[in-house]
Parts: structure tokens; C-alpha cells; sequence
């Protein structure tokens, strides 16, 4: 007689089953879709908040940037009015240069050719004649103020030293006390100026006189 155990058989069977059924597999794979979607969302928060702190740093620059350009602007706009203020200035000066008659310019030339121990006592211009009279101490000074005489368009060359004499000062309490006395160089130079036509009659202009005749 022959005996078969199918209680074994099933046994057997329910054993060899899967591990996992097919509702476990789905969570799994959810769980892991779920996991992998958290990561993805962090990491692209992650990149926003990086790229927003990048934004937030260059507006900070630019921001520093733009108040600098402003104060350098604002330098220009006045260096701008300066070199406007200045330009009129000089563009004035040259208009009264330009107009000026050639009493001042003389005038303007010889108060710019003194030298240092020398001054002026007289100056007179007769037409194109022009006669100074002074004081120096030393000849020197007189030879650099022909020189500087010379050195412009107002006075034709050669500027003649026509008198020198030297003068002793009057004795004082200084002098009667030992000292030596002051001497001086009593000169008379004599010019004629530049593009001036002599005059028909000419009225001339004696020693002693301070102030230029008319032209």
C-alpha cells in the first residue's frame, strides 16, 4: 500500500514562497522615490540659497561700486566749473592785455625789470623817447636792469646808459660817528619804444619829473 503526504508537499511549497510580495516591493520603491525627491529638492535649495548669497554679494559691489563713480562724478562736475571759472579768467586777462595801451605796458615792464638795491626816481616818455632816472647801489643791479630792460617787445635794443654818477649821501650822526658813508649810482637810461611813430612836436620831459607824459 502506498502512502503520499501532500501535507508535506504544501508545507514545502509555503516554504519556497517569496520573501516580499508585491504590495512590500511598492512601498520599497516608493520610499525609495520619496528619499531620491528629498535629496533632489535639497540639493536644488541648496544651489538657489548658493546662487542667491552670489546675487546678494554682487549687488553689494555694484552698489559700492556706483557711490564711488558717484563722488568721482561729482569731482569732475567741479573740476569741469573750475577749468570754466579758469578759462573766463584768462580768457579776461588776454582781453585787457590785448587792450592795453602802451603806457601800462611800459609801466608794467619796467616794474617787472627792477632788480633788488635799485629804484626809480623819474620816467618819461617823449613820443618813442623814453628816459629813466634812479638810484642803485651797485653797478650790478644797474646792468641787470638794462638787461632785463631789453629782454622785451616794448623796448628796442640797445637801451643806452646815457649818466652815472656816484653820489654820497650827506654826512649824518652815523657817518660823524665813524662809519663809512652810503654811496649811490645816480643813472639815466635811455629807450626808445617799439611800433611808436615819433611825434611833429615833441614836448621834452625834464629831470626830476615822476610821472610819464602823455603818449
Amino acid at each position: 500500500m502506498i502512502r503520499i503526504n501532500l501535507l508535506g508537499v504544501q508545507r514545502q511549497k509555503a516554504r519556497k514562497a517569496p520573501a516580499f510580495d508585491i504590495g512590500q516591493r511598492l512601498t520599497v520603491a516608493c520610499s525609495l522615490i520619496l528619499v531620491v525627491a528629498a535629496l533632489g529638492i535639497g540639493w536644488w535649495y541648496w544651489s538657489l540659497n548658493e546662487a542667491s548669497t552670489r546675487v546678494d554679494a554682487d549687488i553689494a559691489t555694484a552698489q559700492q561700486e556706483a557711490a564711488r563713480l558717484r563722488s568721482l562724478l561729482t569731482e569732475v562736475q567741479q573740476f569741469e566749473a573750475r577749468r570754466g571759472q579758469l578759462q573766463q579768467r584768462v580768457q579776461l586777462i588776454e582781453q585787457l592785455r590785448s587792450g592795453q595801451s602802451v603806457p601800462v605796458q611800459l609801466l608794467d615792464h619796467v616794474s617787472r625789470s627792477l632788480p633788488d638795491m635799485l629804484w626809480l626816481t623819474s620816467l618819461v616818455q617823449d613820443g618813442p623817447a623814453v628816459t629813466i632816472e634812479g638810484r642803485s647801489t651797485t653797478l650790478v643791479a644797474l646792468s641787470d636792469f638794462v638787461g632785463n630792460l631789453g629782454s622785451n617787445v616794448v623796448l628796442q635794443k640797445p637801451i643806452e646808459i646815457v649818466n652815472s654818477q656816484v653820489e654820497v649821501a650827506p654826512a649824518t650822526a652815523s657817518a660823524r660817528s665813524g662809519q663809512q658813508p652810503i654811496e649811490t649810482i645816480r643813472f639815466t637810461v635811455r629807450a626808445q619804444l617799439a611800433g611808436v611813430t615819433p611825434k611833429a612836436t615833441a614836448v621834452p620831459g625834464g629831470r626830476g619829473r615822476g610821472a610819464p607824459a602823455a603818449p
